[in-house]
């Protein structure tokens, strides 16, 4: 019929016959067009987040998420089915307050629609402080209030942050940093200011995430950043790890005065802000000799539980518990002292990097010297007393399940380091000790011979690779090392680890004990010459942390995932 159509119609006026063909084909396609539907999908109502995560009733908090009406009085909003009251509302933020009786979850009816979020609140009994910006006159933080820092929290010289016994910090995250750079909360204490931070055992200062328990995780929020005025061997212009502000100073002072932290234990930091490159849970630059640090437990801490940038401060009593990259990170010339440590590892959680218990460098790559002073002074520190297990059984370099990579080495000492160690167990990591020297130098091998870098009394037990040498370092040079009868250090194959009589709880991650059994081998030999001669360590009979008294009780945790810090 359409062709009979244009015939006849070309027929009678050749000259426009191409009217109702075209107007046919306009036609078909509008009325295929009308069937499309181009229009973008609105947003859909949504619960992001919440902050604070605990707070009393009353407190008021901020609901972030997506198709909020921008009218308070149009969201409905309830905690566990009790009504609260919108003080402040946009299309992505509500404003609430905490009503009496809050329960969980928080739930936000608006548009018809209702949402109910996915992680916990938890009505707290104590109000909330939220801390932002810089500290610049002294200031204390009490035990009566939660402390909730977002973004970067700087004390700035010449003032003092003191904290009291018992209180709680909590770090947001990336999401609630007030400046909108992404940053996680990390509380950075510059030089020249101190940090008072005493606790007691009976009564620690926690750093943790703002997270409710059950679903706080590794790298929630920063941790803690010390930086002080004693030396370091980098150039002036160095700057900071995991994308934090300013440069290295030339800070000469090696009795340096940063303050306390005492019985403090940091949660769930250890934030990345930049690619492969994250803050620890607790890092020191150049912090001086005059600061006092003991019994810290850092958990699960989003890269090292502890690194040394420099510096010549000591430390007693620490604890690294289920960390993910390295427990014990040594570098820009720290040449301070510790004694007694725990690290106390996941097998299912390791780094891309690998993970190791001790990591130390001097600078990168090590020789020829270069950097402030002509690269000294070199990382030189001691430890004594530390115990290190992750495999009971056999050890695995394969990528664990829920981390990024695999475990590697007890002791990777590499790049021109001094490091000593001292009257130390290290149990269950695919290798014991890898000395480590970059091809073409040999500095990390002549610090060994030269006696710079010890290593006596060391016990490693259950290593698939008890000793080797990597890059200009051979297998043979690294055991020769090693295996000098006059550093009294020992080899346990797994199938001599149960002649050590370790406590069986020892790999328990839940409940452990690290007392070795009577009788045990660990409780005596011990070596204090050469470096470990120095006064500053007790001259314990025991390898490892622990003889008969158990320093973790009363203050640690091991499940701080599920502890309660809303009472």
């Amino acid at each position: 019929m359409f062709m009979q159509f244009s015939q006849s119609a070309r027929r009678a006026s050749p000259g426009r016959t191409w009217i109702p063909v075209v107007a046919l084909v306009l036609g078909l396609f509008i009325a295929v067009s009308s069937c499309k539907n181009n229009d973008t999908p609105g947003p859909v109502l949504s619960i992001l987040s919440f902050t604070p995560s605990s707070a009393p009733v009353g407190t008021p908090i901020v609901i972030t998420g997506t198709a909020f009406n921008a009218t308070p009085a149009s969201n409905t909003v309830t905690f566990g089915g009790v009504a609260a009251t919108v003080t402040g509302a946009s299309t992505t933020s509500l404003t609430v307050v905490v009503p009496a009786n809050a329960g969980t979850p928080i739930a936000v009816t608006s548009g018809g629609a209702t949402v109910t979020s996915s992680t916990a609140f938890a009505l707290g009994t104590k109000p909330v402080k939220e801390i932002t910006g810089n500290i610049t006159a002294d200031t204390k933080w009490t035990a009566g209030n939660v402390y909730y820092l977002r973004g970067f929290v700087q004390v700035v010289a010449p003032a003092t942050l003191t904290i009291e016994a018992g209180t709680i910090i909590r770090g947001g995250g990336k999401e609630v940093d007030p400046a909108g750079k992404q940053q996680g909360a990390t509380l950075i204490v510059l030089p020249g200011a101190k940090i008072v931070a005493t606790g007691t055992a009976s009564a620690p200062i926690v750093f943790t995430s703002n997270k409710a328990a059950g679903s706080r995780n590794y790298g929630d929020w920063g941790g803690i950043v010390i930086m002080g005025k004693a030396p370091v061997n980098q150039p002036g212009a160095t700057g900071f790890e995991g994308g934090l502000p300013g440069i290295v100073g030339t800070y000469t002072d090696v009795n340096d005065n940063s303050g306390t932290l005492q019985y403090v234990r940091i949660e769930f930091g250890g934030i990345a802000l930049l690619a492969n490159s994250e803050i620890n849970g607790l890092s020191l630059y150049g912090v001086g000799a005059g600061t006092t640090l003991d019994h810290i437990q850092v958990s699960y801490s989003g890269d090292d539980s502890y690194e040394w940038f420099g510096g010549t401060v000591n430390a007693k009593n620490l604890i690294a518990f289920r960390g993910w990259d390295d427990d014990w990170d040594t570098d820009w010339g720290w040449s301070g002292k510790v004694q007694y440590g725990l690290s106390l590892r996941d097998t299912d959680v390791a780094d891309q990097s690998g993970s190791n218990g001790f990591e130390s460098d001097n600078f990168n790559p090590g020789l020829p010297a270069t950097g402030a002073n002509a690269g000294l002074p070199l990382t030189a520190g001691v430890f004594a007393n530390m115990s290190n297990f992750v495999f009971s059984g056999t050890p695995s370099n394969v990528p664990t399940s829920k981390g990024s990579g695999a475990y590697q080495s007890g002791m990777h000492l590499r790049r021109n380091t001094s490091l000593s160690i001292f009257n130390s167990l290290l149990v269950g990591y695919p290798e014991g000790l890898r000395l480590d020297a970059p091809t073409g130098t040999t500095g990390t091998l002549d610090n060994a011979t030269s006696g710079a870098l010890q290593l006596h009394g060391v016990v490693i037990a259950n290593m698939t690779a008890p000793v080797k040498g990597a890059g200009a370092i051979t297998d043979a040079q690294a055991q020769a090392f090693f295996n000098t009868a006059a550093y009294k250090n020992q080899i346990i194959p797994s199938t001599g680890v149960a002649a050590l009589l370790l406590n069986t709880a020892s790999f328990t991650l839940t409940a452990p004990n690290f007392l070795p059994q009577t009788g045990s081998p660990l409780l005596t030999g011990a070596i204090w010459d050469g470096k470990g001669a120095d006064t500053f360590f007790t001259k314990e009979t025991f390898i490892g942390g622990f003889g008969t008294t158990d320093w973790t009780k009363g203050w640690a945790n091991w499940d701080p995932q599920n502890a309660n810090y809303d009472k």
